[in-house]
């Protein structure tokens, strides 16, 4: 199929693939909200948008099924997730077709993200029979001490455009199995993919037989369903993802009421390219991180520091890959650069550039690309800028394919710089001084929630804990002990014997 063939067709591939996944037409017609393809800028669809009743309806319902949800035993609330994984490994290609289509990702991405949910799944069902607390020494005789956990209640997810499946998935798998029920807020541009998951979850209801109405719940809108969300006193934990100007909003509104908050936020994440680095890896890990997704992953990279030494022997090999990447309909196989998710973020791109310019960077690539039959799609060759010192715009997130690249001398001024900036996402070293990668993991190293060495800063494990710290929000998703922020934890004393001594060494006889 040629490319051209291809272009225009997105609104007919969408309504295929949602008919295929059991969404029912009424949910993605005739709303008032135009849902668009990045790819083609055609309109795939237009959705409902929810008011603030019908959001409180849907809390009230996820209410009420918790309040039976948590009465199963884990092992058997792990069974659902594992139904759930059988219809994604069964969906996966149709799913990702529609990521591909709704947010622009390039095939491989869109179906490495799909099986990122199926991964999740997969981490929950085993973690249903994990669920520990601890036996704690008592200083008190014929006593037990223990910690026993328990589920939290209705956890709301807010999701961003550029992951619009597995962030929900990451949040849902964990929040299912510690027995609590969810209600999803889906970006506003990407919509359709949530309401194909939630019709996925529907069969695995069917297959699971005996789930509470209202376990999980897609509540489509902007800004005002999301605050119904986050302001519904019913709403026991809400993790978001996005900027860290949402993050902004939503903290302070959880705060007022009490409610913990799990935000994944913002990411200016850098590598640095030590002396004896590996150049062809580094390359590799550089190109990947940088271009990979258009350059709106969280975990992008945005930020290189090159030491002085490997400085001019690695630039132009960089150059070389900016200029070969093929950018075009992420459909096509060959494309490794697919769209920005609209003419917005196109815009924020080239502001970043003439201020990087102004500042005395030096820019190859950031230019437009015209995708024949796509007028309306924003589609740009990668940037890569050289640029003296770490300035404003450097310091600042920008969410698309930009690189700024620095020299450097000395590791721990590399690093110093690396920290500077708001956000502590992620972060990487390619070196094969077993000194610089542990300084770089150490204390006095990044001070980012995820520190690699030898692979760049984007692309995460599920059985890693994500997340990070300063403006990025301070939140964990997937992995290592992350479960326990779906739960609620008890400290319980039981007195076994038949006196009652007190604690610290009280004495309060009557």
């Amino acid at each position: 199929m040629t490319l051209q063939t291809k272009i225009g067709s997105a609104a007919a591939e969408a309504a295929q693939v949602l008919d295929r996944l059991g969404v029912p037409v009424a949910l993605w017609t005739g709303g008032d909200r135009a849902v668009r393809s990045p790819v083609t800028g055609e309109v795939l669809g237009r959705v409902h948008d929810a008011s603030a009743a019908e959001v409180d309806r849907a809390v009230a319902r996820a209410r009420t099924a918790y309040l039976a949800w948590r009465n199963v035993p884990a092992p058997r609330r792990g069974e659902l997730v594992r139904l759930l994984g059988c219809e994604l490994r069964a969906a996966k290609t149709d799913l990702a077709g529609l990521v591909t289509l709704e947010a622009g990702k390039i095939v491989s991405e869109a179906n490495g993200e799909v099986q990122e949910m199926i991964d999740i799944c997969d981490y929950a069902v085993g973690l249903s029979r994990q669920l520990f607390g601890l036996t704690i020494a008592t200083e008190r005789p014929d006593h037990r001490m223990m910690e026993t956990w328990h589920p939290l209640g209705v956890v709301g997810v807010i999701s961003a455009f550029n992951f619009p499946v597995a962030v929900w998935s990451w949040n849902a798998a964990l929040a299912l199995v510690c027995g609590d029920a969810c209600v999803w807020k889906p970006s506003e541009k990407t919509p359709l993919t949530a309401l194909a998951v939630q019709a996925l979850f529907e069969r695995a209801l069917a297959a699971f037989g005996d789930a509470p109405d209202g376990l999980s719940a897609v509540i489509l809108g902007g800004r005002e369903a999301g605050e119904a969300l986050v302001d519904n006193p019913q709403v026991a934990l809400v993790s978001a993802t996005g900027s860290t100007a949402m993050g902004r909003a939503v903290a302070p509104r959880l705060a007022a009421r009490f409610a913990p908050a799990l935000l994944e936020l913002g990411g200016n994440n850098a590598a640095i390219v030590a002396p004896t680095a590996n150049l062809d890896l580094a390359l590799r890990g550089i190109a990947f991180s940088a271009m990979g997704t258009a350059g709106q992953r969280c975990t992008s990279l945005r930020r290189l520091f090159v030491h002085e030494s490997l400085y001019d022997a690695l630039l132009p090999r960089l150059k070389a890959a900016y200029g070969s990447v093929r950018v075009g309909d992420p459909r096509d196989a060959a494309t490794l650069v697919g769209p920005l998710i609209d003419g917005g973020s196109m815009q924020a791109m080239q502001r970043a550039l003439d201020e990087a310019r102004s500042a005395g960077g030096q820019v190859t690539g950031g230019e437009p690309v015209d995708v024949a039959g796509c007028p309306d799609a924003a589609y740009v060759r990668p940037a890569l800028v050289e640029i003296p010192h770490q300035t404003e715009v450097v310091r600042r997130e920008t969410f698309a394919p930009i690189l700024y690249v620095m020299r450097y001398s000395d590791l721990e001024t590399a690093i110093n710089l690396q920290n500077d900036v708001p956000q502590g996402l992620s972060s990487s070293i390619f070196t094969n001084d077993m000194r610089e990668a542990e300084l770089f993991t150490s204390a006095r190293g990044s001070d980012c929630g995820i520190a690699n060495v030898n692979i760049g800063p984007s692309g995460a494990e599920i059985g890693g804990a994500f997340g990070g710290e300063k403006e990025t929000g301070g939140g964990r998703e997937a992995g290592s002990d992350s479960w326990r922020a779906y739960m609620r934890r008890a400290t319980n004393t039981v007195n076994y014997g038949a006196t009652l001594p007190l604690a610290q060494g009280v004495s309060f006889d009557l």
